[in-house]
């Protein structure tokens, strides 16, 4: 009887308390203002893609995919290790003399230029019959990441190299290649000791062989990781009067603040690219250079293989919120990499590991794929807006092109959020088109995932992955000319077209 009436009593206090409320989404607010002056913005995110070693550019899958990202972006150059591994067959020797074949170094760089994109040539790794040693890096196909037994012959290796490409594709269509000198001497990929004075010793003996086969070449360094040797790069060749025509170097987005910044501080996923930037434009702002153009040869959410980071949505909020914070630190910034026809870790196993590329194997295209030929369609000209997660641009017919984000970190559910933007002065607009890339919209890893993640799809099902992975159409609206309310899942990024 007491446990009736404590239960009766239990229901009529619950029935009496009103019902809880869930908790109101978030609403985040901004203003535009289409008349306040712009500045010119260009597309640096999409002018330059890192890629896997250089023989694989010799593939069909690598070419076809090189195409379609070209379609989406028109980007210039691309970037890739071992232009001098001996896969290439580039440098042997007979009787104690150099021998050069440029056989499958035509080849490559001929598919490149027939594709519509120009090389930026790093210039790596050391030949077997030119290595001081036989260490072997732990890459699945074996580079060998040491100095030359002879800095003079690797000079005049260099030297041929840059020779043959001015003699055979001219010298005014090599001066608008790209010449960088090695890749991450800071780290595994440099074995000699100290590393930076070997380094240089490297790089100079390299500068000016190029220079020497034109003067008018481009060749830069130190195209390393984790932001580092900016200042040393321009002091040393400074003082020993050596070329430097730009500066290169890598960051990745979960590169630590220990590396990148010699601090103990936790710096989030969103902010590190943005930041290692900042600190390498003050560097070279303060130096003896302050104009040498700074190109990130580098850069990506993550450099492991993390399938919630390069395979997943989340790439969207990512690329634009850093874009956002990048915008007029640098002069280009290529992305690792267009796909993952890639064997750094052997031979792809699975479509979906996490890989580096725009488009998995068996030419599918990931949700950064379809982020990327989304931010294509922002305008030139950047507009005012102080949002964080918004980016407005302007183009030049007059229409605006304005991405917004629900930026939550990869291991994060996040939670839905609402957007209200006012746009003022925008009554000449009178249609909105809105495309939303998220895990419903553009992201085959989400029609995967459905499949129960099969390791090798089958070609109907690679046909499905393919038509998930198609850009989102856009929704198309009337537009009030006063305001944009947008209600977006984590980790979705949208464009928003005003037009006339």
């Amino acid at each position: 009887m007491k446990l009736f009436r404590f239960a009766a009593s239990v229901g009529l206090l619950l029935a009496i308390l009103p019902a809880q409320q869930p908790a109101p989404r978030p609403r985040l607010q901004a203003t535009l203002d289409v008349s306040a002056p712009g500045r010119p913005f260009p597309h640096f995110w999409e002018q330059m893609f890192g890629s896997g070693r250089a023989i694989l550019s010799l593939r069909d899958d690598y070419r076809r995919d090189l195409r379609s990202v070209h379609d989406i972006t028109g980007f210039s150059y691309v970037r890739f290790h071992a232009i001098f591994g001996d896969e290439t067959g580039f440098y042997s020797e007979a009787e104690g003399r150099p021998v050069y074949n440029f056989s499958y170094i035509d080849q490559i760089y001929d598919g490149l230029l027939e594709n519509g994109v120009r090389p930026f040539v790093e210039m790596s790794f050391m030949p077997r019959a030119l290595s001081a040693t036989d260490h072997l890096h732990a890459f699945w196909y074996k580079p060998l990441p040491n100095p030359p037994k002879s800095y003079d012959a690797w000079g005049e290796m260099v030297y041929a190299f840059a020779r043959h490409l001015v003699e055979r594709y001219g010298a005014d269509e090599v001066v608008k290649w790209y010449f960088e000198v090695w890749n991450e001497p800071n780290i595994d990929f440099w074995t000699g000791e100290p590393k930076q004075s070997t380094y240089f010793q490297l790089y100079d003996a390299a500068a000016r062989a190029v220079k020497r086969a034109s003067p008018r070449l481009r060749v830069g360094g130190p195209a390393t990781a984790q932001a580092a040797w900016v200042s040393a790069m321009i002091a040393h060749a400074a003082s020993a009067n050596v070329p430097l025509d730009f500066v290169s170097t890598h960051v990745y987005a979960n590169d630590s603040a220990e590396d990148v910044f010699g601090t103990h501080e936790k710096i989030p996923r969103r902010d590190m690219v943005a930041r290692s930037v900042r600190k390498v434009y003050d560097e070279v702002h303060h130096s003896a250079r302050p104009d040498l153009p700074v190109i990130w040869s580098e850069y990506n959410a993550s450099y492991m293989n993390e399938v919630n980071v390069t395979d997943a949505p989340f790439m969207g909020p990512w690329l634009a919120n850093t874009i956002r914070q990048c915008d007029g630190l640098q002069t280009m910034m290529s992305y690792w990499t267009f796909s993952d026809v890639f064997e750094e870790q052997g031979v792809v196993k699975t479509p979906f590991y996490g890989g580096f590329g725009l488009v998995a194997a068996g030419g599918i295209p990931k949700a950064a794929y379809n982020v990327f030929a989304l931010l294509h369609k922002l305008g030139d000209e950047r507009l005012p807006l102080d949002a964080p997660w918004a980016l407005a641009t302007r183009r030049a017919d007059g229409s605006l092109a304005i991405a917004i984000w629900n930026y939550a970190e990869p291991q994060e559910a996040g939670e839905p959020a609402d957007f209200h933007l006012v746009v003022n002065h925008g009554t000449s607009l009178a249609r909105a088109h809105i495309t939303v890339i998220d895990r419903r919209h553009g992201s085959s890893l989400t029609a995967w995932e459905s499949m129960n993640r099969p390791a090798f799809p089958s070609r109907q099902q690679q046909t499905a992955l393919r038509e998930a992975g198609r850009l989102p159409a856009a929704d198309v609206r009337p537009f009030d000319g006063h305001a944009i309310d947008l209600h977006l899942e984590p980790h979705a990024l949208a464009l928003v077209e005003l037009t006339r």
